[in-house]
């Protein structure tokens, strides 16, 4: 999965230079910046230590519209709970949200706003989640480059994950599973309820060979016990 992290309108070099340096250490590559030169000031370099190369690579971009035209998946940072507003999550939520999607999505992004302001409500409506890192209120903010830390570190294991992804369940596999779960909600008279049926339906097809195996296994030991409680 490419995985860009886009910084926009950032005014403190340092802070780009900051962010290049957090990317390297965790293994991101791909920067856009948006609407500023930050990058391209020696301030940006000095901070870098040795991420050169993320700021020379660095793509520029004049609005977050286009940054996020060729991704398939966004999650924009925000100090702010909006809660109201959009599905909010936070670091560790935005890694399984990532993982369930590894296999579906060719492209994610992390955007992360200006250093006062943040993004405007117009740039988080591009998202598709939004994220905060949960605060003491007695030191409710974090600068840019310790945000692309912390949401870096998170993420890193995410990309060990996806380089160890156990092979997907082939197809038969699957369906027999759906045939079996089926019938047992049918036993367990649980089969009105559409919103479990719809989750089974909508996980099932995430499951790994092994995890299907697995699930098969479980179902396999539930009906058992249901034909051993009938003979009773």
């Amino acid at each position: 999965m490419r995985f860009p992290i886009i910084l926009v309108s950032p005014h403190r070099p340092e802070n780009v230079g900051a962010a290049a340096r957090a990317m390297k250490t965790m293994g991101f590559n791909e920067l856009r910046i948006v609407n500023s030169q930050a990058h391209l000031a020696p301030a940006a370099r000095w901070v870098a230590h040795g991420a050169g190369e993320i700021l020379d690579s660095a793509t520029h971009w004049n609005s977050l519209a286009e940054a996020l035209a060729d991704i398939d998946f966004s999650v924009a940072t925000t100090a702010r709970s909006r809660a109201k507003f959009r599905y909010y999550a936070t670091p560790q939520q935005v890694q399984t949200l990532l993982e369930e999607k590894l296999q579906w999505v060719g492209s994610a992004a992390l955007v992360f706003g200006r250093e006062d302001t943040g993004l405007t409500n117009e740039e988080l409506a591009l998202a598709d989640v939004l994220t905060g890192v949960p605060m003491t209120a007695d030191y409710p903010s974090l600068n840019l480059g310790q945000a692309v830390m912390v949401y870096c570190y998170q993420l890193s294991a995410l990309r060990q994950v996806s380089a160890t992804t156990d092979a997907p369940a082939d197809v038969p596999q699957l369906d027999a599973l759906r045939q079996r779960l089926d019938r047992l909600l049918v036993r367990l008279e649980v089969n009105d309820d559409r919103k479990m049926v719809d989750w089974l339906a909508q996980r099932i097809g995430l499951l790994t060979q092994r995890d299907s195996a697995m699930l098969h296994r479980l179902v396999q030991d539930v009906e058992k016990k249901l034909i051993d409680k009938k003979s009773d």
